[in-house]
């Protein structure tokens, strides 16, 4: 292997699989026909995942530079720079060619390995035109050296140790400014300790100090039951603790020398238990049709939620069936390629199905979303391996009902067998800090998220869906981040139910001009009362309450409830009431207590899964005593039956307006406390 000045001549040799596809969706399997004895949820083996990622890698050919260090994918820049963004498709589509050529125990009849080779060779060097920027002058490179740093090991033998000598040293010296640079206290610190873990095995500068001191942040993100959180100060829970916080620890002590030097033993197995625990959780957060929760930053990653199953399988950790990380994994990724993603050129772009770049943050360049890359992290496991060999085993939500509090994130977990959606109630999660008095940030702060819907993602920052809001005079809405969590509790009888109270307030951040990496917005603040919002749900079904506990703020005209949003290429349709519906999705609010008004938002171009977005809401006839108990029932589903044929749950409120209790149609009534309202402050 050259490493530099190979002749390119033949690359599009990576197995392409011939797939085409109309109006952005596959015309025959990739991979052959399905096989449904040892698939039988999915249809998929390894040969359908092996092809796949041949059609996307093969597409990738066309947009290499001449000599290979960049690949410049077509769509709007990030906040970097196109010098970035071509680093970034090198490295994120170099994960998906090492895992494909590991997976296969070096053998690589396609040239993948030499035409990274080529791209290592022109990228570290300091005179090419194609040069990487270095770590130590631009953030996001220190994102990309990892893993470049990752596939390096993984593939070893057959690209790292026949590179010439004077490609590996320029590639040690590029890696090497990672050493003592300052990282975010996030998921950014497993970047350096991957790189910094290289180089210490391939006799390049490393630091004890650095590494160190970033396991040290991880261990400040860890929480209870495997969760962690994305930021020691924040409630950051998103699918960065699966595709980032569970993807690196395992991965970095099966694949370097650490073990016994770096991290101790007992470490390793805290971290393993974690794993497990998480995936416990996680596994139930996926829909029936092989959909990821849609919540949280960086969506453009899409199957990259895979990531945590797979790490499972790669380093034998846990108890969940070889058959079920498969058939969870597979339902991923068929969802995905089912669906559009990759498009009819076999590339990943900004979006969720199809290209839809408003979705993305500021960070997000055209090659990001090959991070998706570590959702196929199981190429990287032989043929015969059982998470290949095994029989698919049934999602949760495939063999029955779920219902389970996650107590990190402050969620309750809630899926029906008979619709497949698995969604979340949210009491713990707005990627704020308690006492914060910037907007909702529209991916975590919702009361809701499913795997079916996805909150409107509009100019305005004032929060419609899944949210309680006072509105004043203007139509503005009150924000409710920096919340505290009451409770989340499990309840006789399948009953899940979760609180959260705190300030809300108007802000006017249109002068907030800040990039957008998923948080709040801040600005002018109009303070509002203490508000306490609670959630009791049962069979999927959630009877929402709120009660304003004063103060009794000025200019404030009334209180509004938001329901689940349901998107569509068609206009969705709605009424009477607070019922929006597309063909395949209905969301629904009913009100039980001192809510009179209402209808339906219908919004245009807001939303990736549709055309059309739909939002139910009720609202009080002007201003609620303040102190008394709002509630109405809150429901999204598939079921046909239309709507009003399903028997209401009832609540009676105690005289004091602290507790409620919920008459169900069916079983044991359920009592919950809102408490008492706060006393005033001094």
């Amino acid at each position: 292997m050259s490493g530099a000045g190979m002749n390119r001549a033949g690359r599009s040799g990576t197995g392409r699989s011939g797939t085409g596809r109309v109006h952005g969706r596959p015309t025959s399997e990739p991979g052959g026909p399905e096989d449904r004895v040892l698939s039988p949820y999915t249809g998929w083996t390894r040969r359908h995942w092996v092809a796949l990622a041949d059609r996307m890698l093969a597409a990738l050919d066309r947009h290499r530079s001449p000599a290979g260090a960049r690949v410049h994918l077509p769509g709007p820049a990030s906040r970097s720079g196109r010098d970035s963004d071509g680093l970034e498709g090198f490295a994120r589509s170099f994960l998906l060619a090492g895992f494909r050529v590991a997976g296969e125990g070096g053998a690589d009849p396609g040239g993948l390995l030499e035409r990274y080779a080529d791209g290592l060779a022109a990228g570290t060097d300091p005179f090419s035109p194609e040069r990487w920027p270095r770590p130590d002058e631009l953030g996001q490179a220190k994102v990309e050296a990892a893993s470049i740093a990752l596939v390096l090991q993984l593939t070893r033998p057959w690209l790292w140790d026949r590179l010439p000598e004077g490609v590996r040293e320029r590639t040690v010296a590029w890696l090497g400014t990672v050493v003592g640079q300052p990282y975010p206290p996030i998921n950014w610190v497993w970047f350096r300790v991957v790189v910094e873990s290289f180089l210490r095995e391939v006799g390049g500068p490393w630091s004890a100090e650095d590494v160190a001191a970033d396991l040290a942040v991880h261990a400040s993100l860890r929480r209870p039951d495997g969760w962690l959180s994305d930021g020691a100060g924040e409630r950051a829970y998103d699918h960065y603790v699966g595709w980032a916080l569970h993807l690196y620890p395992l991965l970095w002590t099966r694949m370097f020398d650490v073990t016994g030097s770096l991290c101790p033993p007992e470490l390793r197995d805290a971290w393993a238990a974690d794993l497990t625990r998480y995936l416990d959780d996680a596994v139930r957060l996926v829909g029936a049709d092989g959909a990821p929760l849609l919540q949280g930053r960086s969506l453009v990653y899409r199957f990259a939620a895979a990531a945590p199953l797979w790490v499972a399988a790669y380093t034998g950790t846990g108890d969940l069936p070889p058959g079920l990380l498969r058939r969870a994994a597979s339902g991923m990724l068929r969802h995905f390629a089912e669906r559009g993603a990759p498009d009819a050129d076999g590339l990943l772009t900004l979006g969720w199905y199809g290209a839809w770049p408003a979705m993305r943050q500021a960070y997000s360049g055209p090659g990001s979303p090959y991070w998706a890359a570590k959702g196929m992290l199981g190429l990287a496991l032989p043929a015969d391996h059982p998470v290949w060999t095994a029989t698919e085993r049934p999602l949760p939500v495939e063999e029955g009902d779920v219902a389970r509090v996650v107590a990190a994130p402050g969620w309750l977990v809630s899926a029906r067998r008979r619709d497949g959606i698995a969604l979340v109630v949210n009491h713990g999660t707005d990627h704020a800090a308690p006492g914060d008095e910037a907007t909702d940030a529209p991916l975590y702060a919702r009361l809701g998220y499913s795997t079916a819907t996805l909150p409107p993602l509009t100019p305005s920052p004032d929060p419609l869906d899944n949210a309680v809001a006072l509105i004043d005079g203007r139509g503005r809405a009150t924000h409710r981040a920096g919340f505290t969590t009451l409770y989340a509790r499990e309840l006789p009888g399948g009953v899940l139910a979760a609180a959260s109270r705190g300030p809300v307030r108007w802000v006017d951040a249109d002068a907030d001009a800040s990039p957008d990496h998923g948080s709040g917005r801040v600005g002018a603040v109009t303070p509002g009362p203490v508000l306490t919002v609670a959630s009791v749900v049962r069979d999927g079904v959630e009877v929402r309450l709120a009660r304003v506990d004063g103060p009794n703020p000025a200019g404030w005209r009334a209180v509004r409830f938001g329901g689940w949003p349901v998107a569509s290429d068609a206009p969705p349709e709605h009424g009477p009431g607070a019922v929006a519906t597309t063909t395949t999705l209905r969301s629904t609010l009913r009100g039980l207590r001192g809510l009179s008004g209402g209808g339906v938002a219908v919004q245009r171009d807001t939303s990736p899964l549709g055309r059309w977005t739909a939002i139910p809401w009720l609202g009080t006839e002007g201003l609620p005593p303040v102190g008394v108990v709002l509630a109405a029932v809150v429901s999204l589903d598939r079921v046909p039956d239309p709507p009003g044929t399903t028997p209401l749950p009832r609540i009676t409120v105690a005289a004091d307006e602290t507790t409620v209790t919920v008459h169900w149609p069916e079983g044991p009534d359920t009592e919950v406390s809102l408490g008492p309202p706060p006393a005033p402050a001094a």
